[in-house]
Order: structure tokens, then sequence, then C-alpha cells
């Protein structure tokens, strides 16, 4: 752990160096990682566009809905009260919005930002003087479908705290720490990073990097015969390392398993999924 956390301060004195030269127009935080679920810190980096004036650009594609969960730990609830300073935010409903591909958006704190996006045409948006959403939105001329999905399914599931809707978002973040915590008993797997939302990712016990990387890949296999449909990830050695004391560091990166528990069904299924990846294991010594 120390190493990380030396790897970090080492990367935050570079990253204020390039601030202070004054060439960059635009940071973009991460509320939720694909690989990891990591959330980036939002009021640090706001601290920072206050020093040296760059836009922030929140990445909320995955994570935006977690705002909604009663159960963030007190860092991550810090990071979601700083969102609304954000210059610009995506959020995308085809993920925890229950809505299909296709459904997505970008917000804009200043509406005035919609004029860099307009197109000039010939033949439409004449009704008004003022700006057109035909003009100025992403989604211009295409199908209204994913648009009226979604407004329906917020009419019936209210983006509420403790609404029906964001008790699924808290379900899963409860299903993605008993699931950590299950893991951490386990002599087969070598959890990482605690999970800040719903997405845990793991490694394989093994000798060093390059076992734990084969093993890992045995693992998906197994699992998927027995009907556990796992991810797979890779993470920089030294990252593993640091949470696997006893893990030689013999390759850059180490192939790791991941499982997104984004379903509120699955916080009754970690008994079932845990015996499943146990028994994969065993199988793939």
């Amino acid at each position: 752990m120390r190493l990380a956390a030396h790897a970090a301060r080492d990367a935050q004195a570079q990253g204020r160096l390039v601030l202070a030269a004054g060439d960059v127009g635009t940071v973009v935080a991460t509320l939720g990682t694909t690989a990891t679920g990591a959330l980036d810190p939002l009021p640090r980096l706001l601290a920072l566009r206050a020093r040296f004036g760059f836009r922030l650009h929140v990445d909320a594609a995955y994570g935006g809905y977690f705002g909604l969960a009663e159960g963030l730990s007190p860092d991550a609830r810090a990071v979601y009260d700083a969102l609304a300073e954000a210059d610009s935010i995506v959020i995308d409903p085809h993920k925890h919005g229950l809505q299909p591909y296709g459904c997505g958006c970008v917000l804009f704190r200043d509406p005035a930002a919609g004029q860099l996006y307009k197109h000039d045409s010939p033949y439409t948006y004449f009704s008004s003087a003022e700006l057109h959403l035909g003009e100025i939105s992403l989604e211009c001329s295409r199908p209204g479908a994913a648009a009226v999905a979604l407004w329906a399914t917020q009419k019936l599931l209210p983006l509420q705290r403790g609404g029906e809707f964001a008790a699924g978002l808290d379900a899963s973040l409860s299903a993605a720490r008993d699931f950590w915590q299950e893991l951490d008993e386990s002599e087969h797997f070598v959890p990482l990073l605690r999970p800040e939302l719903d997405i845990v990712v793991y490694a394989v016990a093994a000798a060093d990097a390059q076992e734990s990387s084969d093993r890992a890949r045995k693992v998906f296999k197994a699992a998927a015969q027995r009907g556990l449909h796992l991810a797979m990830v890779e993470l920089p050695a030294e990252l593993v390392a640091a949470n696997a004391s006893n893990m030689r560091v013999t390759s850059g990166s180490v192939t790791c398993l991941r499982s997104v528990l984004m379903k509120p069904e699955h916080a009754a299924w970690i008994e079932r999924i845990m015996a499943l990846l146990e028994d994969s294991a065993a199988a793939s010594r």
C-alpha cells in the first residue's frame, strides 16, 4: 500500500506542474470507472480548478445515479455533493437508468455552451429565433424513443433519495461490500480496492503475478461452465501486489476477475456466487 501511496503523490505533483504551465483547457474526472468503479476526488479537483482556471468535465456515465444512494461512504458522498459544481456532466441511463443502449446525455452548467454545438442548416429550425434543441442537442434528428422510454421510467420510478429506484442502488452497494468481505475471507482470492460503488475486482491468490493471471483465466472458464459469468480486467502488478503481500511481481500487469453486482437481487445471491467461485478455483488448480 505504501508503494501505491507514493505513486499517487508523485502523479499529483506532476499534475500540478502540468496545470501550472497553463496549457490545460479541460480536466476530466470519472465517477465510477468502468474497470473498478472508482471515484475520482472531485472536491480536490474543484479546488485545483479555482487555482488554475480549467474547465472540469465529469464522466459520470456509470456512477452518476449513485448520488441518490443513502449507503455511500463519507468520501463518496462528498464527491457526489460536489457534482453540481462541474462545468459539464455525462451520464448514461443505459447503465443504471434501466434503459437500452443508445440512451445517454451531456449536461452543461452554462446553457450558452449550447451555441458551440449549433449547426447551420438551410432547411430546418426556423420556428424560433432562440436556440432550438434540434440544433444544439447531440440527439439532433435521431428517433426520440430512448428519451420517451427514459421519461416513462422516471415517472414510474422517480429519481428521489429514499425512493424505490434509490433503494435498488443501495442494495447493489450492500451486495458489493458483502461480496468483497466474502472474498477477503477466501483462501483462493485477493479482493482489491474496497468497492466504492457496485463493482468488485479481485485477483486469484498465487505465488507470483504470472501464475495469478494464468489461474484467473482458468477460473473464468470454470465459472462459465457452472453458469457464473465473470469479466476479466488487466490491472498494474504493483496495485495487485500492494494488496497481496505474498505475491511476487513477475509481470507488468495481472489478469484479475471483475464482478458487477448491479441488480438488487444480487444481495440474495452472494452465498451462491461464492460457492460457485470456490468450486471454480478448486477445479482450476
